[in-house]
């Protein structure tokens, strides 16, 4: 087998020996260009914006790769879109590159209520928009706490605190208007359930103040009111029964216990 080159001068084996070595040599750069695609640059296009489904099928049409490496949500843009990209659009790259991205959520995040009683109008959108909630509609009923959240509500029903909504969920607001103009009768509370002396305090639009138990109560609202401030009348001199008067919007407080009272006029006056 190597009788061939024994035969022959060195000098001959070693011309031969160059010249395959050079062959070779220029067969590895001319393929180089082909095995690395040098020189076959393409430029990224814009997907910010798309479905990922039409923005991965575009890149693999240009011979991209495709890998999402993080997703966020934003509200006001439709789910799953491409929110950003890296190569960003219109680099010129190497065809064949990865191109990273950034999608918004198909499902939005879920976020825990606050309490927003007590809050001021402004207080209140405040608190709704650092947890990217939405200030909804906003409603007026008389109460002292004029401008203060009295109600908070989600879908039209009052909303739990530390209940789990979807982020970007509105939230409807009611809130004090101040104390009425026109005055009523205070009503008399005494003898009736708690959770019934509240309803009937609600529909006259009174606040309803401290409920203060003057016994050991395991039940609030199936306990009874045994006392109410202000009382149904005054007595400034004795003998002499004045009736009480209130404004909507004022508070009554509920002094009760476990048992219903004895209904007598003292009652009514203390």
């Amino acid at each position: 087998m190597f009788k061939f080159l024994t035969d022959k001068p060195l000098w001959v084996n070693i011309v031969v020996a160059v010249v395959i070595l050079s062959l070779l040599t220029f067969i590895f750069f001319a393929s180089l260009e082909s095995i690395t695609h040098h020189g076959e640059s393409k430029k990224v296009p814009n997907i910010i914006g798309q479905n990922i489904t039409a923005a991965t099928k575009l890149l693999e049409k240009d011979n991209f790769k495709v890998v999402i490496i993080d997703s966020v949500f934003i509200d006001s843009l439709a789910r799953l879109t491409v929110i950003k990209q890296s190569p960003e659009a219109d680099a010129i790259t190497k065809e064949g590159r990865t191109v990273y991205l950034t999608i918004n959520k198909a499902i939005a995040p879920e976020v825990e209520m606050p309490s927003l009683i007590g809050y001021s109008y402004k207080s209140a959108q405040l608190m709704l928009q650092s947890l990217n909630l939405k200030m909804g509609d906003t409603s007026y009923r008389p109460d002292f706490a004029r401008n203060s959240v009295l109600e908070q509500l989600y879908n039209n029903r009052n909303i739990k605190v530390g209940t789990k909504i979807p982020m970007s969920s509105t939230i409807d607001l009611v809130l004090g208007s101040g104390v009425g103009n026109i005055e009523m009768n205070v009503p008399n509370l005494v003898g009736l359930k708690v959770s019934d002396a509240i309803a009937q305090l609600k529909t006259m639009h009174l606040s309803v103040g401290p409920i203060i138990a003057l016994e050991a109560v395991t039940d609030t609202l199936n306990a009874f009111v045994v006392e109410q401030r202000p009382s149904v009348y005054s007595e400034p001199m004795p003998g002499q029964k004045v009736q009480n008067k209130l404004r909507a919007g004022q508070i009554v407080d509920l002094f009760i216990k476990p048992t219903m009272p004895i209904i007598t006029t003292d009652t009514l006056t203390n």
